[in-house]
C-alpha cells in the first residue's frame, strides 16, 4: 500500500517552505495535517500543489487573507482536482487582470507623468485641468486606471 501522507519535514523540502511556514499555514486552515500514533504531523502529497499555489498567489501579491477565501472552496478531504483549481484561478483572474492593466498603465504613462499630474505641472493644463484629478481621491488618479474624459 502506497502511503499517501508525508512528514513535515518532505513538505518542507518539496516545497522550499521553512517548518515554521508550514505551521503558521496550518494555523491558517490552509493545510489540515492528521496526527500519527506518535503525535506527529502527516500531510496528504497534495498538500505540496497546496502550498506551492500559496507561494505562487503571495509572488503575485495576493495576501493570505485573499487566499483563505479562495482556498475555503477547496476540498479537505481528497486531491484538489482540475475542476478545484479552475474554481480557484477565476477567483484570482479577475483581480489578476486588473493588475496586468495597472502595471501596462503605469509603463506606458511612466515617462512622461507620474500619474497625478503633479510632477508635469506643462502637461497638468492637460491632463489634470484645475486638478480635478483630486476629486476622485488621493494618489496618481490616471495611473490607478481613472481617465481624464471621466473627470
Amino acid at each position: 500500500m502506497v502511503d499517501k501522507t508525508i512528514a513535515i519535514g518532505e513538505l518542507a523540502r518539496r516545497t522550499g517552505l521553512a517548518v515554521s511556514a508550514i505551521r503558521f499555514y496550518e494555523e491558517l486552515g490552509l493545510v489540515h495535517p492528521e496526527r500519527n500514533a506518535g503525535g506527529q504531523r502527516r500531510f496528504l502529497k497534495s498538500d505540496i500543489r497546496r502550498l506551492s499555489f500559496v507561494i505562487i498567489a503571495q509572488q503575485l501579491g495576493f495576501s493570505l487573507d485573499q487566499i483563505c477565501d479562495q482556498f475555503e472552496r477547496l476540498p479537505d478531504a481528497r486531491t484538489p482536482n482540475a475542476r478545484d483549481w479552475q474554481k480557484i484561478s477565476r477567483g484570482f483572474r479577475a483581480e489578476l487582470d486588473q493588475k496586468i492593466d495597472a502595471l501596462t498603465r503605469l509603463r506606458d504613462n511612466l515617462d512622461g507623468c507620474i500619474g497625478c499630474g503633479c510632477l508635469s505641472l506643462a502637461k497638468c493644463k492637460l491632463y489634470n485641468p484645475e486638478d480635478k484629478a483630486a476629486s476622485r481621491g488621493a494618489g496618481p488618479r490616471y495611473l490607478m486606471g481613472d481617465r481624464s474624459d471621466e473627470i
